[in-house]
């Protein structure tokens, strides 16, 4: 099959995500994941959950472009985008994918700073007697 394409998305980083028939190699912003993450393994075991739980680690080649963010919402951000990949490569990776919650898109992003206080809730202190 041909080059499938998808968007993955975590709280501001955007994962542009590219799958096709190889034999396993991910690369991510022109790096392996080694390279890019360092040792960062609990992240990294994110990253590759989608294709651990297709059981297509050595079967697809994935190649990630991703902006945004930091280094742990961009490899949500991955893993989401490759999930969608999957499932637009092949329709039964959802029924594999869902119960797992991969095809689902956090929502959870930062509060917006209100006026008067100095994040989003904590405010000044009351009173000190």
């Amino acid at each position: 099959m041909a080059k499938v394409y998808a968007t993955g998305r975590r709280k501001t980083a955007i994962a542009k995500v590219w799958l096709e028939n190889g034999n396993g190699q991910l690369t991510i912003n022109g790096q392996s994941l080694d390279a890019w993450l360092g040792g960062l393994e609990s992240i990294k075991k994110r990253v590759m959950q989608p294709l651990e739980v297709a059981k297509q680690e050595t079967s697809v080649n994935v190649i990630v472009k991703t902006l945004g963010g930091g280094y742990s919402a961009q490899a949500d951000a991955v893993r989401h985008g490759i999930s969608r990949a999957l499932v637009a490569y092949d329709e039964q990776f959802r029924t594999i994918l869902k119960p797992y919650g991969l095809l689902t898109r956090d929502a959870r992003s930062v509060e917006r700073k209100k006026y008067g206080k100095k994040k989003a809730r904590k405010s000044t202190q009351f009173s000190k007697r």
